[in-house]
């Protein structure tokens, strides 16, 4: 009777350790400021699944993988959340939420934001590691390879499949006045906020778009293009009225 409920109860702490939580995003006035997932680095086996939670009001924010030596391009076959927008008065308790599932424990998982307005927010230190080394490739030495990348975040879009870990589903649940969407909105943007020619365009309020299922990805973006995909989307951005920060 004591044996069983001894295995009962270890049974009972090893699936509460098989959850994390990451809030994705902060606010200006916290500690580390808005452009910041939270924790930023830790530890997790195979089999854990990582709540990435978007709370950061407002906020534009992605979980996008990256490597530790391209700390701000998204990497092939990386898995990618897609954006989440969140408005400033986001309703309490209603939080996007996407789930990534580790698979691989043996190898470092590093991920990034690729949102590029007001201004890069990987440049801004906005990473996250998952498993990295206690000494040589750290989180520290990725974030600061981040915050001197010194060129637009790469824009390619990757699939829930990733590099030693993989989402099953988008991002979800999308509250009314949230959105997510995913990839590089193109074309023209009409005065109503429709946009023509790409059905990469973001979902409407409430609704969302789900990443690649293929887990493959563009290739990462050059300094060049990543600058013309900031002012397409500033421009997208502007038409929506949206806040990105």
């Amino acid at each position: 009777m004591l044996f069983a409920a001894a295995v009962s109860a270890l049974s009972l702490v090893s699936v509460a350790s098989a959850q994390m939580t990451v809030q994705v995003g902060s606010t200006s006035t916290a500690p580390g400021g808005v452009f910041q997932f939270i924790p930023p680095s830790f530890n997790a086996t195979n089999g854990t699944t990582i709540t990435f939670q978007f709370t950061g009001a407002p906020g534009n924010h992605s979980v996008t993988q990256s490597t530790f030596s391209d700390p701000c391009d998204p990497v092939s076959g990386g898995f990618d959340s897609g954006w989440v927008f969140v408005p400033t008065a986001a309703p309490a308790g209603q939080t996007p939420e996407w789930n990534l599932t580790i698979v691989d424990d043996t190898k470092p998982i590093w991920f990034f934001c690729k949102q590029l307005l007001p201004s890069p927010h990987c440049s801004a230190g906005m990473v996250g590691a998952i498993n990295a080394p206690a000494t040589g490739n750290t989180f520290a030495a990725y974030q600061a390879a981040a915050k001197s990348f010194g060129k637009a975040s790469g824009q390619g879009e990757g699939g829930l499949v990733g590099i030693g870990a993989s989402a099953s589903a988008g991002i979800g649940p999308i509250p009314s006045g949230f959105t997510a969407y995913t990839g590089v909105p193109v074309a023209s943007t009409t005065a109503s906020g429709s946009t023509s020619g790409s059905a990469s365009a973001p979902a409407s309020s409430g609704t969302a778009t789900s990443p690649a299922s293929s887990g493959t990805t563009t290739a990462a973006a050059s300094s060049a293009s990543g600058l013309a995909a900031n002012s397409i989307v500033a421009m997208f951005a502007a038409a929506l009225g949206f806040v990105l920060v």
